[in-house]
């Protein structure tokens, strides 16, 4: 499912226009990426948690030239699912 079509179905089940899902839709990833931004967490309960987890630099290796490489350390967004959504899927 790409964007376009959870715009559909978000508007399909909520019985509201495309527009007002589409804005609620970017107004849900803005919310995540601010939290996130500024080290917060985000809790759905039954859903999922998105946090925030700090990469240690390490060494790696570039598998043309077999060189050890150094990567740098960084920030990323994680996401944990909630028991609800691991037990929907079995």
């Amino acid at each position: 499912m790409n964007k376009t079509e959870l715009i559909d179905a978000i508007a399909s089940d909520a019985d509201i226009s495309k527009v007002a899902a589409k804005k609620a839709l970017e107004s849900f990833t803005s919310n995540v990426t601010k939290t996130l931004q500024a080290g917060g967490r985000i809790s759905l309960i039954g859903f999922g948690t998105f946090s925030v987890s700090e990469r240690s630099a390490r060494e790696g290796i570039n598998p043309q030239t077999k060189q050890k490489i150094q990567i740098a350390a960084k920030k990323v967004a994680k996401f944990k699912a909630g028991s609800e959504l691991s037990d929907s899927l079995n």
